[in-house]
């Protein structure tokens, strides 16, 4: 969907759609469209390398903003016994090298997510204050005793592809879970090997896979990629039917109900729930449910931040990344307030025709 400001009678906003994402891009750059907005860092960083950019026909404007940022990432299905181990989650999530990923495939244009709730108030760091301890006390031995102790961060590399450290440290971790190499594969006592899918239903998505799979490989796991349509990718996630996916989970400012149906335990048996990632938690449980209780916004904002160390700490994902600013590009004809909103930061409504600016344009003078 991109935006096409009309002068029918009077300006209007015209809204059109197209069903190939090239084709969009084409039409934005040959001037059918006026606005877009760009949900790939990639694109952002190569493909704006275009004579209107350069003359100032085209803006390209990055927006902060204070939006809880989706926590997307590689999803373990619980449903399967080799993920219930958080020490086999860790160890896989060890040879996921974001920092190379990021400087090779993303020209170092994302962050790494760490929260379930990124970008907002609502995000756990440090350590758990006095009012967060006062929730979570009650949960000690039930959740991990990190939640205590440290502030969860995934796994940090140089970015040189050089991992052996984590390496070490996935070895490790497999071995205390009763695992160790034979034969360069990482196999148990009865000679199960550890071996899943990564299921996608996109094959862009196979650029951040491959070199993930290549870094298990080093220590004797194998994932193999699998690329689906997406009647069968929905099929086949309805149904839970899958080792690992990449999914994501948006959060709104005021948490409630819809956390039962990310991470409640009667929402885990759900044909085609929210909760791919199988949990089934009685902690989790009972903090969600203090969440859909809170009195007030400063018992909702502590009582998600206990609920998002817990999550954190579980390793349930292998968070993968996020920008926190909104990325638009636009034909130079409008004018727009400098001060935006913090959590609706385009806010299109707000953006006005500048008529000297349109003259300009269509004019063919360069801004």
């Amino acid at each position: 969907m991109r935006y096409k400001v009309t002068d029918v009678l009077e300006p209007a906003l015209r809204v059109e759609y197209y069903r190939d994402a090239e084709v969009v891009f084409e039409a934005f750059k040959g001037g059918e469209t006026d606005v877009r907005r760009e949900n790939s860092g990639r694109n952002w960083m190569t493909r704006y390398d275009i004579p209107a950019v350069k003359d100032g026909r085209i803006r390209r404007d990055e927006i902060p903003h204070e939006l809880p940022q989706p926590m997307q990432g590689f999803v373990l299905n619980l449903r399967r016994d080799l993920f219930r181990d958080r020490r086999v989650r860790e160890a896989i999530c060890l040879m996921y090298d974001f920092e190379w990923q990021n400087k090779n495939l993303s020209y170092g244009f994302y962050k790494r997510t760490r929260s379930f709730f990124g970008n907002s108030e609502l995000e756990a760091k440090g350590l758990p204050s006095s009012e967060e301890l006062k929730i979570l006390e009650p949960l000690r031995g039930k959740i991990p005793d990190e939640v205590f102790t440290a502030e969860y961060n995934p796994p940090v590399t140089d970015g040189s592809g050089n991992i052996r450290e984590q390496a070490r440290k996935a070895i490790a971790l497999l071995k205390e879970a009763g695992w160790e190499i034979k034969d360069g594969k990482m196999t148990d006592k009865a000679g199960k090997k550890v071996a899943f899918e990564l299921l996608l239903n996109d094959a862009a998505f196979e650029r951040l896979a491959l070199p993930f799979k290549q870094n298990l490989e080093r220590i004797g796991v194998d994932m193999s990629v699998r690329t689906v349509d997406t009647s069968q990718y929905r099929r086949r996630t309805d149904g839970y039917d899958f080792d690992v996916i990449i999914d994501l989970w948006g959060q709104a400012l005021s948490p409630g109900n819809e956390q039962r149906e990310f991470w409640g335990s009667k929402a885990a048996d759900l044909p085609g729930g929210r909760n791919t990632i199988g949990i089934k938690d009685p902690a989790i449980d009972q903090l969600i449910e203090l969440i859909i209780a809170a009195p007030d916004r400063e018992s909702l904002i502590m009582r998600t931040r206990a609920l998002d160390r817990v999550l954190q700490w579980h390793q349930f994902v292998i968070p993968q990344f996020r920008s926190g600013k909104e990325l638009v590009a636009y034909w130079n004809r409008f004018s727009r307030p400098e001060k935006v909103a913090k959590y609706s930061p385009i806010a299109f409504d707000t953006w006005w025709l500048d008529e000297a600016k349109d003259r300009a344009l269509q004019g063919g003078e360069k801004k």
